[in-house]
């Protein structure tokens, strides 16, 4: 064989080696590609399911607050939007009740304030040229009183449930050197009439499960002196 077939040789030799290049890289390219729409597809779904995470979030925020029952201390915004002459803001008092233009005295506590709003739209039924009315709980919070043998005596506001052993906590703690934490006593209105509970906070200190005490607004928390014979 000459040089120029020699040459012709190696042209065909290098095209083909070229050509196989092309179609060996042709394949991975493509799953590269894959790989970089599959990624940014993956970030579109994760944006997509944040955006469900905080909808559903937001839901059960809005479905908690119609399934929360109205309670004394509660500030309540009543919303006429057909008549902004009835609108009032007022706190709810240790009755249970409001006062509502025209129609007086209602009893809220218990209500949820889809219950309250329904209630008020059959109560102003007559002036009201829409049926709907907004109730908004502005603010919530919870009096309680603490007393006894602890570092910071008097009345605290909570804006959330709490436990008996939370509101010692909030009123500073116990007086360890006097306090009898094995009969605390929960004074609650019932009603007319006023009952004493007796709580072991003792054993819940020391971590004995128990069925958490929720307090109520206005209930006192009296601690006891540890009675010592020195």
């Amino acid at each position: 064989m000459n040089k120029h077939s020699n040459s012709m040789v190696l042209q065909i030799f290098a095209a083909g080696k070229r050509r196989f290049v092309s179609s060996a890289m042709l394949p991975l390219a493509l799953i590269a590609a894959g790989m970089l729409t599959g990624c940014k597809t993956e970030s579109f779904s994760t944006t997509d399911v944040l955006k469900q995470q905080a909808a559903a979030v937001s839901e059960l925020t809005r479905t908690n607050s119609e399934l929360m029952k109205l309670q004394e201390g509660d500030v309540l915004k009543i919303s006429f939007p057909s008549s902004p002459t009835f609108d009032t803001t007022q706190q709810i008092r240790h009755d249970g009740r409001i006062t509502m233009s025209l129609v007086g005295d209602i009893d809220v506590v218990g209500l949820t304030p889809s219950e309250l709003e329904k209630k008020l739209v059959d109560l102003y039924a007559a002036q009201l040229s829409s049926k709907l009315v907004t109730v908004e709980v502005v603010s919530s919070s919870i009096p309680i009183y603490v007393t006894g043998m602890v570092l910071r005596p008097g009345k605290i506001m909570s804006n959330h449930p709490i436990t008996a052993l939370g509101a010692v906590m909030e009123a500073g703690g116990f007086d360890y050197n006097t306090a009898n934490t094995k009969d605390v006593v929960l004074i609650r209105r019932e009603g007319n009439i006023m009952k004493n509970y007796r709580l072991n906070l003792k054993a819940v200190l020391r971590g004995k499960q128990s069925e958490p005490f929720f307090l109520k607004p206005y209930d006192i928390i009296y601690v006891p002196q540890r009675f010592s014979m020195f």
